[in-house]
């Protein structure tokens, strides 16, 4: 079947209940080439030509250009346009012109490293010379690695075996290290929040290493579009770039379509599930013969998607030509699901963000967004993955009963008017900073001229360190005390947390399935939790805290399971406040103390809760940034008035403001925490917290301050536009609440915000 066609049919069906609420015909772009300034060396010219890459794009021209007068360089166009060439190009042409030179390739993911080699491996061969290409990652075999150390001319690895095995090692990569003349970090937008946080220090201890063999190599970053592109990568390098995102690359006709699941109860807004809707668009994509790519927010949902899926397509042979990937398989299984895809086996294929970056696999037809990814920029990332360069594509985002979600199912020239959000990153997290301080100190002693790499900030963190006997002063230098041994392996780079919790199968000798950050372990592998490992349920049966352990059994459970939790907040310290409109807002540090209290179970296919429990769990508590606003007395007395709940107000704007922050950050529902009270015991008023739910901050609630007059805005929006009566998972109900949605008042959250907001 034609895309175009499918359309028309899927409206044709008896299960369509104008499911579609809008459909953007995005049409086709012509290519734009550009000339470079300086040509290239007549080996390479060749080898594009044959390959079929030349003429170049006009941002490859300006990049390769760019490249080559010495700049650091930012290349921000959309996926599938291109941006490898970028970076390819120079390297290249160092290879060929310059003895010995060597570049490093920073890869957020191992199968995205693996991928661009086996591309750049092509390029290269067409080359009269060899160039040897290597990884360099967990998976590398022990044998090899000497000689990649040796040899290799371009390396090929990710932050976390560049943060744990080549910069604590770096003398046994010096020959290597002090010839690197360029280093590349693709996928830039990725390295936000938390993860961007530690990058950030990973890439400043590169480059101070680096500093000590006098090389200061060139920097070349590709990123989806985002709306701050040279803070973001300046704030991520810590040196100066200049940003290409003007986009010449062509591009085919595509439609995409805004799929709001049915409602099944009008005042309370309640919607079918949207994981329902997935699966059954996913399986009628597939049984016409469109090759599509699912995704979804979770590792959960991957799975659960995945056996719906499979159930509807039971009896049948398309059965076996769908398959789950997330995070988390084995490195094996998961390449052989890429080349399966990639070859045309595989018709379907439900995904985590694992695929939203630039694995090429191959010219898909169609993308289901299981819900709003949480920004625009993954949005467009996750669509771009079907249709690829020419011909006709679909895209399809199906909205979740959220905020965020059904505010663009009510406005979807809101989503393709709007610009990018910020990518936010705090390098000088303390908490980050101290970890990767003692780090460096490892790989060499640090000394007073360091400041140049981290700022003012390192004599704080420095000293600190000191009395807590992490490091010795000597001479002037720092070095790590004897207790301190290979401390890097104990910076788990991608959480705020370094431990990993185990999850074991007690059925089978307690053979390990995988492992689990500690920050969501209580919540995902709790006792009584069903956790899903390759579509298969499992019942967690102990969680061992001391030993940092779970072990699960195999279960045949129709339901799957969510946590509740509550919070407690203390103000620390104020570090900012303005007055907007009549009130006064506030960002500063506060003590978060959070407990796992219980837990639902809720029924696959209809979400009904089925049973709850509780848990008796030992609360974590953590020092972060947040915002909060005073509350007009206005407001108050207005809902006095009308005897509404002002407590429920207050709770009800606090669960939709975190849902619509997003709009204006790269972020996470989950990077968000939020804490209201009509009497806070620290300011002596009534108050909203809205805080950064990770350990020291990542901006995430810096923005919120900056931007609080939008905020109460759009959410005064969410709030008014919604059909339900008296609040819904569409704009007041929050999925995360340890309060079970009690109280919530959605006429005293309007008041206040239209009070906030000055109507």
């Amino acid at each position: 079947m034609a895309v175009s066609s499918f359309v028309n049919y899927i409206k044709s069906l008896p299960d369509y209940s104008r499911q579609i609420v809008h459909v953007e015909h995005l049409p086709s772009q012509e290519a734009s080439y550009g000339e470079l300034i300086q040509p290239l060396h007549q080996t390479l010219e060749a080898a594009l030509r044959a390959a079929e890459l030349y003429p170049l794009y006009s941002h490859q021209a300006a990049a390769v250009d760019m490249a080559s007068l010495g700049e650091n360089v930012m290349v921000v166009t959309a996926a599938a346009s291109g941006k490898t060439l970028c970076y390819n190009l120079p390297v290249l042409q160092s290879m060929l012109t310059e003895k010995g030179s060597r570049a490093l390739y920073v890869f957020p993911t191992k199968a995205l490293a693996q991928d661009q080699l086996r591309s750049l491996s092509e390029l290269v061969s067409l080359l009269p010379s060899p160039i040897h290409l290597a990884t360099f990652d967990g998976d590398t075999p022990a044998g090899e690695r000497s000689q990649i150390k040796k040899s290799a001319r371009i390396v090929f690895t990710n932050p976390d075996m560049l943060h744990v095995g080549i910069l604590p090692n770096h003398q046994s990569w010096s020959r290597f290290l002090s010839l690197i003349r360029y280093v590349v970090i693709d996928e830039a937008h990725v390295y936000r929040g938390i993860f961007g946080s530690h990058v950030g220090n990973v890439i400043r201890r590169l480059n101070r290493l680096l500093g000590s063999y006098n090389i200061k190599p060139q920097f070349i970053c590709c990123s989806a579009t985002i709306a701050n592109p040279k803070e973001h990568i300046e704030k991520l390098v810590g040196l100066p770039f200049e940003v290409v995102d003007v986009d010449g690359s062509p591009h085919g006709r595509k439609d995409f379509i805004f799929w709001n699941p049915p409602l099944i109860d009008k005042a309370k807004a309640t919607r079918v599930s949207a994981n329902s809707e997935a699966s059954s668009l996913l399986t009628e994509l597939v049984r016409k013969g469109v090759r599509t790519l699912t995704f979804t927010r979770t590792r959960k949902l991957t799975e659960l998607i995945y056996v719906y899926t499979k159930r509807r397509l039971a009896g049948s042979d398309l059965a076996q030509r769908v398959k789950p990937y997330r995070a988390g398989y084995l490195a094996e299984e998961r390449r052989k699901i890429e080349r399966e895809l990639f070859e045309g086996q595989l018709l379907g294929v439900v995904a985590t963000t694992a695929l939203e970056l630039g694995i090429d696999i191959g010219d898909l037809e169609a993308t289901v967004l299981t819900g709003y990814p949480g920004s625009i920029a993954s949005t467009w990332q996750q669509a771009g993955r079907s249709g690829r360069r020419t011909g006709e594509s679909l895209s399809f985002l199906i909205g979740l009963d959220n905020p965020l979600d059904q505010y663009f199912m009510r406005h979807p020239e809101s989503f393709f008017r709007r610009n990018f959000e910020h990518a936010l990153i705090n390098p000088n997290n303390p908490y980050v900073l101290a970890s990767h301080i003692i780090c460096a100190s490892w790989e060499m002693p640090l000394i007073g001229d360091d400041e140049r790499f981290w700022g003012e900030d390192l004599d704080s963190v420095r000293e600190g360190l000191e009395r807590d006997g992490l490091l010795k002063a000597r001479r002037g230098k720092w070095y790590p005390s004897p207790s301190v041994t290979y401390p890097s392996e104990r910076v788990n780079i991608r959480s705020a947390s370094s431990v990993q919790y185990a999850i074991f199968d007690a059925s089978q000798n307690n053979k390990q399935l995988e492992t689990i950050g500690a920050e969501t372990a209580l919540s995902q592998v709790h006792p009584g939790a069903i956790y899903l490992h390759y579509g298969e349920p499992y019942l967690v049966m102990q969680l061992d805290l001391a030993a940092h352990a779970a072990y699960v059994v195999p279960a045949n459970a129709p339901y799957y399971t969510q946590a509740r939790d509550i919070t407690d907040l203390r103000v620390l310290r104020v570090l900012k406040e303005k007055q907007t409109q009549r009130v006064r807002s506030y960002l500063g540090e506060v003590e978060v103390t959070n407990s796992v209290v219980g837990f639902r179970r809720k029924l696959q296919f209809t979400e009904e809760v089925v049973g709850e429990e509780p848990l008796d769990l030992p609360p974590q508590c953590f020092d972060t940034i947040a915002l909060w606003f005073d509350i007009p007395g206005e407001a108050t007395a207005q809902i006095a008035e009308a005897r509404l709940d002002f407590a429920g107000g207050l709770h009800a704007l606090e669960h939709c403001s975190i849902a619509i922050l997003p709009l204006f950050a790269l972020c996470d529902r989950n990077d968000l925490g939020g804490v209201s009270t009509p009497l806070h015991a620290d300011t002596g008023e009534a108050q909203i917290f809205i805080y950064d739910a990770h350990r020291g901050g990542t901006g995430i609630a810096e923005k919120g301050f900056e931007l609080v007059h939008h905020l109460w805005q759009e959410t005064l929006r969410v709030i008014e536009e919604c059909p339900c009566d008296e609040g819904c998972p569409s704009c007041i109900q929050s999925p995360k609440c340890g309060n079970n949605n009690h109280p919530l008042d959605k006429k005293a959250a309007q008041i206040i915000l239209k009070v906030l907001t000055g109507h």
